[in-house]
């Protein structure tokens, strides 16, 4: 599942393929960036920021620019050593970019933008504190969180405009550990603070590894507590996790550990 962690990972990912690299073209499988030729161009850096990537560039002409690009529930970014196979359907290649010692290529990208690196804001500068960047801050997530009060505090934690960075499945996870009804508004959660200080402390639990765990164990069916566990018995109490519709999404959560 593509959250924060999973977007940081990547980012390192190309930092390591393509950092200080020159490239030696770039094919642009999307309309709009089709006639985009980036030959000569130098990755200076590879970032992440909430779910969001930048890949920035220098051109020969001294020009900056941001490639953006959001993965979204089924995009990804995977490095190939130059002449080697590429995994995945050909159909849903967006990006390809080249240099002499790597290939990067970028599989159902959402949101592929190439602006001027200085204009980067108008693509992320609404994003609250970042749970995995240097601009974190959990007295201003609970902030942001607080000017939402009527909102379930299941839904305020998606809103990345909040706090940039947080997914289903550690919405679903932290609540749980935090015995919050996901339902309940943000106005009456006891302890905000505790809820935005653990989810970072999950998702900095997984930096460097792209399996995500939020009980410690790697093993299959034992990374979760409640997410993706509909039925199964919770690993406290032993009552069937409970899944439901909440917004546009789904939420897993015990009705005993978090009770309305």
């Amino acid at each position: 599942m593509p959250e924060g962690d999973t977007v940081w990972n990547t980012a390192q990912a190309l930092q390591r393929a393509l950092g200080g690299q020159e490239l030696l073209g770039a094919d642009f499988r999307v309309p709009r960036l089709a006639t985009v030729d980036l030959a000569g161009w130098t990755v200076v850096e590879s970032a992440s920021r909430g779910k969001h990537l930048l890949l920035r560039l220098a051109g020969p002409d001294g020009r900056r620019l941001t490639l953006h690009s959001h993965l979204r529930m089924d995009g990804s970014w995977r490095t190939y050593p130059p002449g080697a196979r590429w995994a995945g359907p050909a159909h849903q290649i967006r990006v390809v970019l080249r240099t002499a010692g790597s290939v990067a290529v970028g599989y159902h990208l959402h949101e592929l933008a190439l602006v001027p690196t200085t204009e980067e804001h108008t693509l992320v500068g609404q994003l609250g504190p970042d749970l995995l960047g240097p601009d974190w801050d959990p007295a201003e997530a609970v902030r942001r969180l607080a000017g939402h009060p009527d909102t379930p505090i299941a839904e305020a934690l998606l809103d990345q405009t909040n706090l940039a960075g947080i997914g289903n499945l550690y919405k679903c996870e932290v609540l749980y550990l935090r015995g919050v009804w996901p339902w309940r508004p943000v106005r009456d959660v006891p302890d905000p603070t505790g809820v935005v200080v653990l989810a970072q402390r999950l998702l900095a639990a997984n930096r460097g590894r792209w399996t995500q765990s939020t009980t410690g164990s790697v093993h299959r069916g034992q990374t979760t507590y409640v997410y993706g566990r509909r039925g199964q018995p919770c690993r406290r109490c032993g009552t069937p996790v409970a899944k439901a519709d909440q917004g546009d999404r789904v939420t897993y959560w015990c009705p005993v550990c978090q009770p309305e």
